[in-house]
This record gives structure tokens, sequence and C-alpha cells, in this order.
């Protein structure tokens, strides 16, 4: 930690608030109600008037109890004598009590959550709304709130290097005549360099993956500094890099979130800026290391049926999971795994499991309407386009997957997997419709593949 860090001003106001707050107060019933629901105690008093409600809080700030609707039998009133009047919420209970979102295990500490929201509500109303327009989150900037915990990104130390294009030129002896369709200088595109290929993985953008969290002990918002105040669901926290906010703060949080293994736990399933940028790399390291495996294998890219043959499922499992515990560190080295068959198959797993695939759910209609232009060279400036509204991470990884599947298709005499029957295997595990039930999948099958086999062949052109 910096010698010159000095944690950020904890602001005490509301905290200070949330003490004051009335207590909850319990008005017993001292008689015997039929039909009383098993879920509440002596606070229910039956069907009874709110005049008689009244009466019974009294003028006791915190007093409550539940009384039967005589509107609606079967339904049923939380009353709470709040601000020298009575507040009547309708309750309800799904194995836990609530009257809105959050959920109680009992009456008592839904009343006292309730107590201290009217409480500071009614005292802080102008302060509350002032929140977010004095944060000390850019100011300190996020890495050193992030400091206040010791939550430093990690960087995975790894030495993979992959394969280039001049060393897999040594095939050259072994090609098939069909590989020629390969050479992206067979079309004049005359395309622009693009905007995403210099884009390096530090400045990826990604947003917090903020959700609803009950703080266990007093927390204070690491926006805005004010406390985080109620009994249950004060806040939310990012599931990714652990950032804890008042929820109307969330909303204000810039996009600029540093995911943390200690929050993600497993590297399968997981948003693919979301991994890279925990991982401090540039492309998901499951993406790199197979990749890499691969082609450094003596007869990897001339095997027969690479990524269409399956591998054996037990050990694609096995693999996951070792990619899930271990990071870069597992191990899918040869011995380990003998059949190149489960490392294809681990990474077209990795792509089928995102759950934003490669090509991303925004940019899919665009690629489809780009793989029905019937001439080559407008499709591909169509694809050019288009691959430059994909977030970098995405930008990154398809390159270097597209370079990789170009080197196998330059062996298609051996392991008779051409551009075409790549894209075959490839269209539906890189992109899909976000409706999975949706016929036009079906229809799209055959673009997809045209997308994925003219960015194989002129992966070049196209990413470079």
């Amino acid at each position: 930690m910096d010698s010159d860090y000095e944690p950020p001003p904890w602001k005490s106001y509301l905290y200070q608030l949330q003490q004051q707050a009335p207590q909850p107060r319990r008005i017993v019933c001292t008689m015997e109600v039929e039909n009383r629901p098993k879920y509440y105690g002596r606070e229910f008093h039956g069907m009874i008037s709110r005049e008689e409600t009244d009466r019974l809080l009294g003028d006791v700030e915190g007093s409550y109890l539940i009384r039967e609707s005589q509107r609606q039998p079967g339904s049923y009133t939380l009353a709470i004598r709040f601000g020298g009047t009575t507040k009547n919420f309708r309750l309800y209970y799904d194995g836990k009590h609530f009257v809105a979102d959050k959920r109680f295990d009992t009456i008592q500490n839904l009343v006292a959550d309730g107590l201290i929201t009217m409480y500071i509500e009614a005292k802080a109303e102008e302060y509350i709304k002032r929140m977010t327009g004095e944060p000390i989150y850019e100011p300190c900037g996020y890495l050193s709130l992030r400091k206040r915990t010791s939550r430093v990104v990690t960087t995975f130390s790894r030495t993979v290097t992959t394969a280039t294009i001049d060393e897999v030129d040594n095939f050259s002896s072994i090609s098939s005549s069909t590989s020629q369709s390969s050479d992206n200088s067979s079309l004049d595109l005359a395309l622009s360099p693009s905007k995403r290929a210099s884009i390096q993985a530090s400045s990826y953008e990604k947003p917090h993956n903020f959700k609803v969290n009950t703080f266990r002990g007093p927390h204070w918002c690491e926006y805005c500094a004010n406390f985080m105040w109620g009994l249950v669901a004060q806040g939310v926290k990012c599931a990714d890099c652990g950032l804890a906010t008042h929820k109307q703060c969330s909303k204000v949080v810039p996009n600029d979130c540093q995911p943390h293994m200690k929050y993600i736990k497993k590297v399968y399933g997981i948003d693919l800026t979301t991994i890279v940028k925990a991982h401090n790399t540039t492309r998901p390291v499951v993406v790199d290391n197979c990749v890499h495996e691969i082609e450094r294998r003596k007869d990897g890219l001339l095997s027969e049926g690479l990524y269409r043959v399956s591998g054996f499922n037990d050990d694609i499992e096995e693999v996951k999971l070792s990619f899930d515990k271990d990071g870069a560190q597992a191990d899918i080295s040869e011995s380990a795994y003998e059949d190149i068959n489960t490392i294809a198959g681990a990474l077209k797993l990795y792509f089928r499991m995102l759950p934003i695939p490669l090509i991303t759910f925004d940019v899919y209609p665009k690629f489809i309407e780009a793989a029905k232009i019937a001439d080559d060279k407008d499709c591909l400036r169509k694809i050019h386009e288009t691959l430059d509204e994909l977030p970098p991470a995405h930008f990154q990884t398809l390159s270097f997957l597209m370079a990789h599947l170009h080197r196998v298709a330059k062996c298609d005499k051996f392991n008779l997997m051409t551009a075409e029957n790549l894209g075959m295997v490839w269209g539906p595990t890189l992109m899909r419709l976000a409706d999975t039930n949706s016929l036009a999948g079906l229809t799209d099958l055959k673009f997809q593949r045209r997308a994925v086999e003219l960015m194989i062949k002129f992966q070049d052109a196209l990413f470079n």
C-alpha cells in the first residue's frame, strides 16, 4: 500500500440517525384469536377496525401490531406508529415476511428495518438526494478505494507463446491446393486497419455487476462514503470486484470494474471481459493455453477432423474443472491428455458456455445481414465494419482464434478441415440469438457458417 494513501473520510451522519431511530414495540393480543396464521405470533389481533388499531397502538413511536383486513378477509395489514400517525402496510409471507422487496425471518426485524428507513428518510430527505452529487469515488480513484480492503488485481504470469503464421508455414509442403482460398491477397479488399486492433487489455471497459446485498455489521458506501442504513438489503455489491454502494449510487458509478478471482472463483461460464480483466490478460487463459497446446504438438494441426471429432466428455469436463481451479496453471499437456480432441473440445466448450457469445447478441444481426450479401468483397467490408462494434476483449479473442483457425485450414490436406468445414463447426459456437428457442436460429445456420468461413480465410485483412 502506498505510504501517502489515506482512507476515505467515511461520513457518520446517517449512522447516527439509525442509532436514533425508534425501536419496535410489539402490542400483544391478550385474547385467543381464532384462525391466527401459524407464522404470526401474539402481535396478531384478528379482524379489528382501524379505530381499534389506533387505540391499541397509542402514542408510543415504534409500536406495532398485525390485523386482518375487514374489507378483504384473508389479507393482513401491518400497522406501525410513526411520526404521530399510524402507517398501514399490506403484509405478505412466502416463507419470509415482506411488505416490499426486502424479506425478513421475523416480524420484529421487518418492523425494526422499516422504522430505520422511515426515520432516516424523514430526517435526511434532502441529504439523501445530494449523496450521489458529492462522491468521494472519483477524487479518490477506484483503485485507491480498493486498497482499503487490499483487493489487488491479480496478474497471472504466463510464458505462453503461440505459433506464428510463419512457423505454421513450415507445413507448406503438405498444404493442399484448396488452401489457396485462404490467401488474403486473393481479393483486393483495401480495408482500413481495425480500430480495435491496438486496444490494450488494461483499457477494456467493464460495467459493474451489482447485486442486492445484505451487509453484516455497519457498512459504508464506497461511492459517496455515507452509511448504508437498514438491517437487510442495505445496498448493492459488485459480484465481480466487491465494490459496495447504495442502490442509487450504483447507477452513477463509472464502468471501471476491476474483477477479482476472489469473487468470480471460476473460468468457464464467466463473461469474457470479466475474466480477462480478472486475470489481467488480453484474452481468456483457456483460449491462449488450448490454442498453444494444439499448435505445439507435433501433429496437432494435422489431426484429422480437428474440432469436428468429439473428445471424451469426461476428459473435457476434467479439463474444464482444472481451468476453473488452477487458471493458467492448468495442466493440459500431452502427458495429461493424449487425445488432442479433448483439448479442442474444451476450447469449444468454453465458447459455448459464455453467457454473452464471442459474437455478441448486439452485433449478431449485423453479422447475419453481412453474410447474406452475395458478393464476397461487399460481404467482407460489412463484416469489417461490424467487427469494430465488438467489445475490445471479444475483438482480440476473435482475432486470435481466427488466426489459429486459418492455420488449421492451411493443413486441410491432412486434417480435412477446410475453412468451410471449420465454419460449419464454429458458426453456432461463436454466435447465437439471445432467444435460443427462436426458429430464426435454424435459418441463420448457413449465414453463421459463411461469416466464420470468410473470417478464417481473410483473417489477416479483417483483423490486422
